[in-house]
């Protein structure tokens, strides 16, 4: 029985709960059945209704994920053979399906406390233990706190002038309403062409009376080349399922998808044609990876974006509409990548018309539509699709204080600074799953998310066999990751553009890659080496305050980096 007490803990009586677990997305799926496993109490935060994270909120036409389905799963043998995707891409209602059906093989519903806020934590130096509060009065203690919240999780707030005198319905992709929303005959604008953007848009343009896009930038959009399952393709995987499991994790993505072998001038001209037609029949996130050196080399990456340009010019039949949605103002790959079947066809329908709010802003919402700085647009819907406060956000709105009363972002000022994007120092017993430092977001969430948490749960179990209630990172071990995230970074083409990777310090223009971009492979080697050391870089209990010599730190990274 959850203690329904605000009481600081009791230093003879110990917390409640060995672990408190945020969110029940994949992530957090997998943390209370591993935790559980190991033997430890655990206690879930989740503020949804039910088990799914972001693939919960995210109901949105058209959500579907952009990492094939053979590698979008848990890789237990059990699980794997039972589950039967029904697309290579599957569709957010599918994948909520498989997360309640995990989650019920699992049994880790029992240990969710659903539909409750966590709206701060506080550290106990006296205990060695976090206290937890929620929106509900709940109050619980624990000795770690695991945030498995997400990157992505904390949704923007549209911000635009007169959208509070707006007399028809507005959604927002991110918080999608359960009900679903009919569109039948409705005049719709979306505001937003990112992921969710290009794939709300292809699915709401059938159904609507008028749709109109309003787009400020341009994304470059790669087609799925979505279909039915390779059957036989699934049944060998689930007859290997570890050794499939063995080669994700040795891939810098987390997903079996090819490989570059050649830099773009290593091949010919015809050369150069063939690879980028079969990376385009492929489809997803393979025309990231197209040639070696396409992430670093301008004249390399050209040449994928004018081949994409040329689809789209192929693709949209009014010449000034595929102008409009050509991306010529960054690289390919400098920002995410958008997956999504008939995106571009979408604007030759009659009903659907494209706004390019670069050259003619949105000046404010009014009662009945969208304010241009040329004319009005009648609008009877609105739909935003804006994105998420990246990395921070989700932190930031847990509340999480040490001793002193300082939050983990509080240094961050001139961007994150955390080892192995796990903890950060200052905050012992915190960890961050797939925070800023780590793989994150660039690779496959179940790959980064199972490797980070089976990493904490051995980093607890060595901590129980050696008598250690506290932990948390050396400040010379975590300044040196630091700096090898921005070393691995720093030539990478993606780092002078906006994006939501990047943190830009506006007084020098000095920027900061949140994410590690030396490839999950690399990442898992060097975890390896600190397991292998005794946790180099970490600190225990009497040695807390103590410095390492943080010499033999021996940080290398993938040769190719690969985004998404």
């Amino acid at each position: 029985m959850t203690t329904e007490s605000t009481a600081t803990p009791d230093a003879e009586g110990g917390p409640d709960y060995d672990v408190i677990v945020v969110g029940a997305g994949l992530g957090g799926i997998y943390a209370v059945s591993r935790f559980v496993k190991d033997g430890l109490s655990v206690f879930g935060v989740e503020a949804g209704a039910d088990v799914g994270g972001v693939w919960y909120h995210n109901r949105y036409p058209g959500a579907r994920v952009d990492v094939e389905s053979y590698f979008y799963s848990y890789f237990d043998e059990d699980l794997y053979r039972e589950w039967q995707w029904n697309e290579r891409y599957p569709t957010q209602p599918e994948i909520l399906r498989y997360l309640n059906f995990a989650a019920d093989r699992l049994d880790v519903r029992r240990h969710f406390r659903f539909s409750t806020w966590m709206t701060g934590a506080q550290w106990h130096p006296q205990t060695n233990s976090y206290t937890v509060t929620t929106d509900t009065g709940l109050s619980v203690t624990a000795r770690y706190l695991v945030m498995t919240s997400g990157q992505l999780s904390k949704p923007r707030k549209p911000n635009f002038a007169g959208i509070d005198d707006f007399e028809g319905e507005w959604y927002q992709t991110s918080q999608w309403p359960e009900r679903g929303v009919d569109f039948a005959g409705q005049r719709v604008g979306v505001i937003g062409t990112g992921s969710s953007g290009v794939q709300t848009i292809s699915a709401i343009a059938p159904q609507a009376g008028e749709l109109v896009v309003f787009q400020r930038t341009a994304n470059y959009t790669i087609p799925a080349v979505n279909g039915a399952l390779d059957q036989q393709r699934y049944r060998q995987i689930a007859e290997a399922v570890d050794e499939t499991w063995g080669e994700m994790l040795a891939h810098p993505g987390g997903a079996l998808t090819p490989l570059p072998t050649r830099a773009a001038f290593d091949y010919t001209d015809t050369e150069r044609a063939e690879v980028l037609e079969k990376r385009w029949a492929y489809g997803g996130h393979a025309m990231n990876a197209v040639f070696t050196d396409q992430g670093t080399n301008m004249a390399s990456n050209d040449i994928v974006s004018e081949f994409v340009r040329s689809k789209i010019r192929q693709l949209v039949d009014d010449p000034e509409t595929a102008q409009i949605l050509s991306p010529v103002d960054y690289p390919i790959g400098s920002r995410r990548l958008c997956v999504c079947s008939g995106y571009y066809e979408t604007f030759n329908r009659e009903n659907v018309s494209l706004v390019d709010i670069k050259n003619d802003p949105i000046v404010r919402i009014t009662p009945t539509g969208v304010q241009t700085e040329s004319g009005h647009v009648d609008l009877d819907v609105l739909v935003f699709a804006i994105g998420f406060d990246a990395f921070t956000g989700a932190l930031d709105n847990a509340n999480v204080a040490n001793e002193h009363g300082s939050h983990p972002s509080d240094s961050w000022k001139r961007g994150p600074r955390t080892y192995l994007g796990l903890m950060t120092t200052g905050f012992p017993n915190l960890f961050i799953v797939t925070g800023p430092g780590s793989p994150s977001v660039l690779i496959n969430f179940f790959a980064g998310n199972v490797q980070h948490i089976d990493f904490v749960a051995d980093l607890i179990s060595y901590m129980t066999a050696h008598e250690y209630t506290r932990v948390e990172p050396d400040l010379r071990a975590q300044d040196a990751w630091t700096q090898h995230v921005a070393d691995v970074s720093s030539k990478l083409l993606r780092l002078n553009v906006e994006n939501y990777m990047v943190h830009v310090n506006r007084d020098d223009n000095t920027r900061v890659f949140m994410p590690y971009a030396g490839g999950l492979s690399a990442y898992i080697a060097r975890c390896d080496e600190i397991v292998a050391s005794g946790y180099e870089g970490f600190v225990f209990d009497e040695t807390i305050e103590s410095a390492l010599t943080g010499a033999s730190l021996g940080l290398q990274a993938d040769s190719v980096v690969v985004g998404s």
